[in-house]
């Protein structure tokens, strides 16, 4: 049974008229006859009742009828479907995002704004550490991730990256810490002494880093009193006394009791939330992920050729 023959048959059972069935379809009514009486030989049934005065349907077509327009309905939204895919205007994007992400307004805003845009694209949102995030990146498991690198993962072969949001690096410390009640952004040198709660290297996020690099730069190595996977799970030990820590400013949208961030007084005291893909990735559908990111946030043009990152 093809869909010509089902498509022939709705109209004739609409119409109720072979006439107007034939002119509704542009088509001539001999042939359009021919079909009807081939369909009914192919299901063994009558499926009109026609005499000089009138065409009806018998039980039988009424019941196929039912069928034949969600049948045709299904193969017409399959079809569009198919044909928007092949314009990336549908499909599943893989999207990876590490912790922090979410705390972002940027992010919200940009999801809202394609699913509204792009409807028939579904995003598949899975967390995960940045490490992860490239390896899942090289397996395929993913088609782009959100993430806080570290220097040494950004030359990663076969990934490309590009900042796009830009983030404040802050100094979180107890709540009865001298410097708790200062306002003033806070030098480094002023907690050289004081031990510090660590993000594990292992993790990939860029944090252990970071918080060398500033440590460096104002002459000491950091005492890492205690070290931890989830940055979230640092707020926690720094509540606890454990230490000082450096974290993104978005850490400080949890409301932990116990915690105080405080600016910090370097010019290096900044992060960069990079959106990877494939090297050599020419996905339609995740180039309309990039063009609408770029779109919401035009303003980081300018800051990705200052960083040295372009997106190919």
């Amino acid at each position: 049974m093809e869909i010509r023959h089902l498509r022939y048959f709705i109209a004739v059972a609409e119409e109720l008229n072979f006439s107007r069935a034939a002119k509704r379809l542009n088509v001539s009514q001999p042939p359009l006859s021919v079909q009807i009486q081939a369909l009914e030989a192919e299901v063994g049934v009558a499926l009109f009742i026609r005499n000089r005065r009138k065409v009806e349907l018998t039980p039988a077509g009424q019941l196929l009828l039912e069928h034949a327009r969600r049948a045709v309905k299904h193969l017409e939204h399959t079809t569009n479907v198919v044909r928007r895919a092949g314009r990336g205007e549908a499909g599943v994007i893989r999207l990876a995002f590490t912790g922090s992400v979410p705390m972002r307004e940027s992010f919200a805003l940009l999801l809202r704004t394609f699913r509204s845009r792009y409807p028939e694209i579904r995003i598949e949102l899975q967390h995960m550490t940045t490490g992860r995030q490239f390896a899942a990146l090289k397996d395929d498991q993913v088609d782009l991730g959100i993430l806080r690198p570290p220097a040494a993962l950004r030359e990663t072969r076969d990934i490309d990256l590009v900042p796009i949001w830009h983030d404040e690096l802050r100094l979180f410390i107890p709540a009865d810490h001298a410097l708790a009640h200062t306002h003033a952004p806070i030098a480094m040198t002023e907690v050289l002494n004081e031990p510090f709660v660590g993000v594990n290297p292992v993790v990939h996020c860029g944090m252990h880093e970071h918080l060398m690099s500033l440590c460096g730069a104002a002459g000491f190595t950091p005492r890492i009193e205690q070290e931890a996977r989830e940055l979230s799970t640092v707020l926690g030990l720094v509540a606890a006394g454990i230490g000082v820590a450096v974290l993104p400013a978005c850490y400080t949208y949890i409301a932990v009791p116990g915690v105080f961030s405080r600016p910090i007084a370097a010019d290096d005291a900044q992060s960069w939330m990079m959106l990877a893909s494939r090297s050599g990735e020419t996905s339609t559908l995740l180039q309309r992920f990039v063009d609408v990111t770029f779109e919401l946030f035009p303003r980081r043009s300018s800051e990705r050729h200052e960083s040295g990152y372009e997106f190919s």
